[in-house]
């Protein structure tokens, strides 16, 4: 008898897309406008101490609070999503717009994207950010096409998602 072959997973690379949001945020400024900045990429840090077994790319495309989200934007982050050679696709997001943003992206075709943030900064020391996107790498190597939403340890169709208005939490609705 010959021992079974190995079970072999097809090679995952995964596109993460950065729009802004908490998950990103820095709070260095004292003064003018917001008191807080989006630069360098929560995923970028997280990444690294995570030392991941797959490929993957990391695209800065927006850097705002998703309050701030446009149309436009949604249709920069549709076309970033579409294009990409990847069909799996995980986008850092802010909490109060990413419901929106999910039905935008729910058209796309043939690819899993899903969509996660923090209700707290990454550079927080309790912050939800690594849980959140540990939780969305897993969903976007395991899930069939179709968007959705991580959040609190939680993964949700885009479309059976809401957001609780007394606890800010996302639940199924």
């Amino acid at each position: 008898m010959t021992p079974d072959a190995p079970h072999t997973v097809p090679d995952t690379r995964i596109t993460f897309i950065q729009t802004g949001g908490t998950i990103d945020k820095d709070y260095p400024r004292s003064q003018g406008g917001y008191p807080f900045e989006i630069t360098t990429p929560a995923v970028d840090r997280i990444l690294a101490s995570l030392r991941p077994g797959f490929e993957y790319e990391v695209i800065p495309l927006l850097q705002k609070d998703s309050l701030d989200l446009t149309d436009a934007d949604r249709e920069l982050i549709f076309s970033a999503c579409r294009d990409s050679p990847s069909d799996r696709i995980v986008i850092t997001h802010g909490t109060d717009s990413i419901l929106t943003t999910t039905e935008f992206l729910s058209t796309i075709p043939g690819k899993t994207i899903v969509l996660t943030g923090a209700m707290r900064p990454e550079w927080f020391r309790d912050s939800d950010a690594h849980a959140n996107l540990g939780v969305a790498i897993g969903a976007a190597q395991t899930l069939g096409s179709g968007v959705y939403v991580v959040m609190h340890g939680r993964v949700h169709p885009w479309n059976e998602v809401a957001r609780d208005p007394e606890s800010g939490r996302f639940i199924g609705k």
